[in-house]
């Protein structure tokens, strides 16, 4: 049996300025590592084991994991196939400036590459899958992986079996800052349980 824990990582600048991030490297806010040290000790009080790490070499994700791991005395591990989407030239503008284009970028289209370079929806579903592949791979355990929000939401498409749609009729999770969800993965018998999505309740005593 694989246990698997997302995390998406704490508050950074960029999210703070309402910019795209795409693959550009902000680091946390204040806000942010006061997030993510909230969950480390939640997990710590609660007695969460997890055998192994992995994160998005991307800083805001580097960092929220260095501190979880820290607390928890975690390996971790930097793979870049859970890194953000890449969203090419509209990396580091807000979405209020999107919107005043004459015509603004689809994001959500399937097969078109935001920002002229980015990755499709598709690109993004095809990478999430082959992350999740990677994942499953490895042998049985807990694992906590610490990610962001675009790359998550493809990684539970695929092992939902949805697929990118049309931006009107796309069906969407939301991912809060250091919210949690969890998944398992019975091998055996190829089966899917979701267990939590979105969980941020490590925050309500602290913000």
């Amino acid at each position: 049996m694989h246990r698997i824990t997302f995390v998406r990582h704490g508050e950074s600048i960029g999210n703070a300025q309402g910019r795209i991030q795409g693959q550009l490297d902000f680091a946390l806010t204040k806000t942010g590592q006061r997030q993510a040290q909230a969950l480390a000790a939640f997990w710590s009080r609660s007695n969460v084991h997890f055998d192994y790490a992995i994160s998005s070499p991307l800083q805001r994700a580097r960092q929220t994991a260095e501190i979880l791991t820290q607390t928890l005395y975690l390996p971790l591990e930097f793979d870049p196939q859970w890194m953000e989407r890449s969203f090419g030239g509209l990396e580091g503008i807000s979405l209020a400036e999107i919107r005043e284009e004459d015509i603004p970028d689809d994001l959500f289209h399937p097969f078109k590459q935001p920002g002229g370079n980015g990755e499709s929806l598709t690109d993004l579903y095809l990478r999430g899958s082959q992350a999740i592949q990677s994942l499953i791979s490895r042998k049985p355990g807990s694992y906590l992986v610490v990610t962001h929000g675009a790359i998550l939401q493809m990684v539970l498409f695929a092992i939902l079996g949805l697929s990118p749609e049309e931006h009107f009729s796309q069906f969407r999770f939301h991912f809060g800052n250091t919210s949690v969800s969890e998944l398992s993965y019975d091998a055996t018998n190829q089966h899917w349980a979701i267990l939590t999505i979105n969980n941020q309740g490590h925050l309500s005593d602290s913000f």
